[in-house]
């Protein structure tokens, strides 16, 4: 009860900072809703109204289209700039629905339809910035000895914004939100940089590189990733962070593998990640480099390397993380992925099935979903070596549309080999189904 009070006074206090009388914020809302093309809301009194329940000593949550509406509101300040970054109306709000009972994946979804917004309009792109890092990154900018703590640390949080956000939001507009915090990274590295603030400003570059590198993948432009990819080792190796040297090898190894089908090329890129994963601070980073390297190896046929690399890798994933710098950055869950696609190669199609699903159930986050759209793909794959084609075709359905809405690579040329897979039975009606499916949503 005491938490609903609080995001009752939360409310309450973006409303008044903003000036705003319970009827004016009813105005507001009105407003919002014709700007959006929402269905009309009731008159002013009944607006008021629903609004004065939110706050209340009771207190309502707001309903899911006004909690939208009141999204927008607070995403805008009062001169009409997009801000979104922590500190804001925006994330204070975000905040108050928590304290009200709302999820958190709820609270994700708004921040992601806001976003969406943003990249279709003509949003500021530096939106993600929390209040005054905007004015402080310009001069900045034009000055780089005057950045300070909060000016990387802005620039720190726009990164892993726009990285929380894959699978969620497409690619491309993922790129937009990337691009100016990357190229402000860039420029104040060359320039006469504070060096007690180097270190922090380097390790965002070599994220915005990696991640900018995945991004231009994504959207076919390989040459553009090669350029991200060559300038993220490049920062990493200044960094002296092993395990941010294998992260950034094992991202350029699977976009090599899939853009060049090289499987010698990501070897010797996977196998530098080893080696550096084995000398840094993280055992997840490390699990995670030993499961890319199993994968290479099952692609190469070469069983004996396969289990010798999941043993380690499962050595690590199972290890104390307390304290791990990189404690997202692989699972269980995700390992199970690794083990099924070393089972679809050397292994038992039927185990290779089971762990894919295992894996495909525990990958729910948002920020999972690409990863679960390939899972997905490559357990439809299994059923097809099975002898169940047209089971697989039910389980390829469902992964169109994620490959779809997430504008990923990887889960498309995943199922461009399992439809090829379905040949045999091309002139069944359920393959034509998922051939128009296909077509409709994919063009392909």
């Amino acid at each position: 009860m005491e938490d609903r009070a609080a995001g009752a006074a939360a409310l309450k206090r973006l409303r008044l900072n903003r000036g705003l009388s319970l009827s004016g914020l009813a105005r507001a809302l009105i407003s919002v809703a014709e700007d959006l093309h929402q269905p009309p809301l009731p008159a002013v009194a009944s607006v008021q109204r629903t609004v004065a329940r939110w706050e209340s000593g009771r207190p309502t949550m707001p309903d899911e289209r006004y909690q939208l509406l009141l999204a927008h509101l607070y995403a805008r300040t009062a001169s009409g700039s997009l801000q979104l970054g922590q500190g804001s109306d925006f994330a204070e709000y975000l905040q108050a629905l928590g304290l009200l009972g709302e999820s958190e994946y709820r609270t994700a979804e708004l921040r992601t339809q806001v976003l969406r917004a943003a990249t279709d309009g003509s949003g500021s792109m530096l939106a993600l910035l929390a209040p005054g890092i905007q004015a402080r990154l310009t001069a900045a900018l034009a000055d780089p000895a005057q950045v300070d703590e909060e000016t990387v640390a802005g620039l720190s949080s726009v990164v892993a914004d726009v990285n929380a956000q894959v699978g969620s939001l497409p690619m491309v507009r993922l790129q937009l939100l990337l691009a100016p915090a990357a190229e402000a990274a860039r420029q104040l590295l060359a320039g006469p940089l504070p060096e007690p603030l180097a270190p922090g400003l380097r390790q965002v570059a070599v994220a915005a590189a990696t991640l900018g590198g995945r991004l231009a993948f994504e959207t076919r432009d390989d040459a553009a990733a090669r350029a991200l990819y060559e300038e993220a080792t490049r920062e990493a190796a200044l960094l002296g962070s092993p395990w941010r040297t294998a992260a950034v090898h094992m991202s350029h190894a699977l976009v090599t593998l899939y853009s060049t089908q090289s499987i010698e090329a990501a070897r010797r890129l996977v196998d530098a990640a080893v080696r550096a994963a084995r000398t840094g601070e993280s055992t997840l980073m490390r699990a995670r480099a030993h499961a890319l390297q199993a994968e290479i190896a099952a692609r190469a046929g070469h069983e004996r390397q396969v289990q010798a690399a999941l043993g380690l890798a499962w050595y690590d994933i199972e290890a104390d993380h307390t304290g791990d710098p990189a404690p997202t950055s692989f699972s269980p869950g995700h390992l199970r992925g690794f083990e099924g696609v070393c089972e679809l190669y050397v292994g038992d199609a039927g185990r290779a099935h089971d762990r894919f699903a295992r894996s495909a159930a525990a990958l729910s986050a948002p920020r999972e979903q690409v990863q679960r759209a390939i899972v997905t793909t490559d357990q439809a794959l299994a059923r097809i070596r099975l002898g169940e084609p047209q089971s697989a075709a039910d389980l390829l359905h469902e992964c169109v549309g994620a490959a779809s809405s997430t504008g990923g690579r990887v889960p498309a040329l995943r199922l461009r080999q399992a439809r090829r897979e379905l040949r045999p039975w091309r002139r069944e009606d359920w393959v034509a189904d998922l051939d128009d499916h296909l077509m409709d949503v994919l063009g392909t």
